[in-house]
């Protein structure tokens, strides 16, 4: 893929959070003009489509409805966390995340996707598994919102009918579920 002759010629950091930093980045256009923008430097994302099939072979999904403080509201999520420890493969933030947050450990992880959650302010890239064979685990749950989640136990068509109706927003959830829906499908 061709940049179309844009280069970034530096970033000058205004914030630096907890996982994220804010910098604000100087490129220079294909006709020479030199412009800025603001732009969240981010470890990245990984999230989870865990599924349980029930005696039918039917695929369940599980959920988390936990409080977000950026919309003051609870959305229902798959299992996601941040790549906050250095190092560590995709994967593996995956299996740790689904364990501290859906309390749940999987025999098998299946990379789906690489998703840009908005490009247009953060460089974080979240990669999005399918986690099949899973059985229950110990939560290891960090912070209020953690600790006050609740799970959520949804037929996979009918999380894709609450995508339809509103009740799934979140975009790496969207996608992901539109995304094991395809993979569980194909194989079927």
């Amino acid at each position: 893929m061709s940049d179309h002759g844009f280069t970034h010629l530096d970033d000058r950091q205004v914030h630096q959070g907890h996982v994220w930093n804010v910098a604000v980045a100087r490129f220079s256009a294909p006709d020479g003009t030199v412009f800025e923008r603001d732009i969240v430097r981010s470890p990245g994302a990984v999230a989870v489509v865990p599924v349980i099939f029930d005696a039918e072979g039917q695929p369940s999904v599980v959920l988390v409805c936990q409080y977000r403080p950026p919309y003051e509201r609870e959305i229902i999520e798959i299992p996601a966390g941040m790549r906050d420890v250095a190092d560590e493969p995709a994967e593996d933030t995956g299996r740790r995340e689904l364990v501290e947050e859906a309390g749940l450990r999987a025999t098998e992880m299946l990379h789906l996707i690489d998703m840009l959650p908005s490009p247009g302010m953060t460089d974080s890239v979240c990669s999005i598994f399918l986690a099949t064979g899973c059985e229950p685990a110990d939560h290891d749950r960090h912070g209020p919102e953690e600790e006050a989640m609740e799970i959520l136990h949804v037929p996979l068509d009918e999380a894709l009918s609450m995508i339809d109706a509103g009740d799934i927003v979140d975009a790496k959830s969207v996608c992901g579920l539109f995304a094991a829906h395809r993979r569980l499908t194909s194989q079927g």
